[in-house]
């Protein structure tokens, strides 16, 4: 049997288990896939189940709407409610662990199916404290009881033809751009959601983070992304960033690094 088959009979016989299924959809390509396929094998047991949020980039939203209006899931979006909640605000090292905890509570409240989660087994070796909140919630991960990595999703995903999740980067949600310890406002996400959007349609940037650190705001892009904006081409598109920037202070330039707005606190 080839690794494809081994995956999809795998996560097949996980999904199966469950009477009904309600999927954590976030928009990127771990969640998204999971919601495809297990939908695809039982439509009439899955409800697929979104967040709105200030945190929630609104590409991410509109890719959820689309699938679901394409493939005919049975979508509910939700308020899970962290905003109202003064530790999600403060931005702790655990800040994940609270906004979990309100999402995954958010769909309990909903619906008696058994929640599950796109957390694939890389997830596992990485600080998230989002898993404590699935573990204490009885949220399940159908890719990491099939045995499924990061590769493994991406690889499905070209399998069943889903190209556009297949390469979507990695975009993590924008409370993860301030640094740790900064609260939370929601004027900060969107003006994140709204540079990181120029820039990628600007640049066709792959990698592209808006950070807020302490001593104003920091752009990391992939290095061929960063070379072109340094280029004096570019600096028709600094000047406009510049202006977009001016109340958070004039923003650095620099290489993608992963999880840089993270601290210990």
């Amino acid at each position: 049997m080839s690794e494809i088959g081994r995956m999809k009979e795998a996560l097949e016989n996980v999904l199966r288990g469950f009477d009904s299924i309600a999927v954590a959809v976030s928009g990127g390509v771990d969640s998204m896939t999971l919601a495809w396929f297990a939908h695809h094998h039982a439509p009439q047991r899955v409800a697929v189940f979104h967040a709105l949020s200030p945190a929630v980039p609104a590409a991410a939203t509109a890719r959820v709407r689309d699938y679901a209006g394409r493939e005919g899931w049975r979508l509910e979006v939700i308020d899970a409610g962290e905003f109202s909640d003064p530790a999600y605000r403060a931005n702790p090292v655990d800040r994940c662990f609270h906004c979990k905890s309100h999402l995954y509570g958010g769909i309990a409240a909903h619906t008696r199916a058994g929640v599950v989660s796109g957390t694939n087994l890389d997830d596992l070796s990485d600080y998230r404290p989002g898993l404590i909140a699935a573990r204490e919630r009885g949220v399940r991960h159908p890719y990491v009881e099939a045995g499924i990595d990061k590769a493994g999703v991406r690889a499905l995903a070209r399998h069943l033809n889903l190209w556009d999740l297949a390469e979507l980067p990695a975009s993590p949600c924008l409370s993860s751009r301030i640094e740790t310890g900064i609260r939370i406002e929601a004027s900060q996400l969107v003006f994140i959601d709204r540079i990181e959007t120029l820039l990628r349609a600007e640049l066709g940037a792959s990698i592209v983070r808006c950070r807020l650190r302490r001593d104003g705001p920091v752009i990391e892009l992939d290095d061929a992304a960063l070379e072109r904006i340094a280029s004096a081409d570019g600096e028709t598109l600094r000047a406009r960033l510049d202006a977009l920037c001016h109340d958070q202070g004039a923003p650095h330039y620099e290489s993608y690094r992963r999880g840089s707005a993270f601290v210990w606190l």
